[in-house]
């Protein structure tokens, strides 16, 4: 083997191991930050009387507008009986309400109390200030990298959380 063969072969060697442990440092820093979101969420959902999963439930129709049951079955991932008892949870503490379907009456339609969730905001903004700042850190190409794996890795697991409420 050549000289230059033998060093394409090192080279080929210490990519792998780069990459080895920069998927080991990325699943490590994944799951720090998984369990620190999760951790900010339900003491924001705890001030107002709410678990973590009510709270993304109120994220969730708020960034998609009245929603059925079923629809936020399918994008919680949570078993429709789940979805029933969740939402009659929201509604008892006056976040959501039920509403006929503008055109199929037969459906029901989940939409905010805007004034009850508007409660929730002021939690957020220190936060979304922060995130601001920490992207001045990055190039907009970088960013835009952040945003890809994090459509990618969302959309795979909202699937795993489908495939386990079966």
């Amino acid at each position: 083997m050549s000289a230059a063969e033998n060093r394409d072969a090192e080279d080929g060697t210490t990519q792998q191991t780069r990459r080895a442990q920069a998927l080991e440092r990325l699943m490590a820093v994944g799951r720090a930050h998984s369990a620190v979101t999760i951790m900010f969420h339900s003491a924001v959902a705890a001030r107002q009387g709410l678990n973590a999963t009510e709270e993304k439930t109120l994220d969730y129709l708020e960034r998609n507008g009245p929603l059925t049951a079923k629809e936020l079955a399918e994008l919680t991932g949570l078993a429709p009986a789940s979805v029933t008892g969740l939402l009659d949870r929201l509604e008892a503490k006056g976040f959501v309400r039920r509403t006929r379907h503008p055109t199929d009456k037969r459906r029901v339609l989940v939409e905010l109390n805007q004034d009850k969730v508007a409660e929730l905001a002021v939690f957020f903004e220190d936060w979304a200030r922060d995130v601001f700042e920490v992207c001045e850190q990055f190039s907009t190409d970088e960013l835009e990298t952040v945003i890809r794996f994090l459509t990618v890795v969302t959309d795979r697991q909202q699937k795993a959380a489908a495939r386990l409420s079966g």
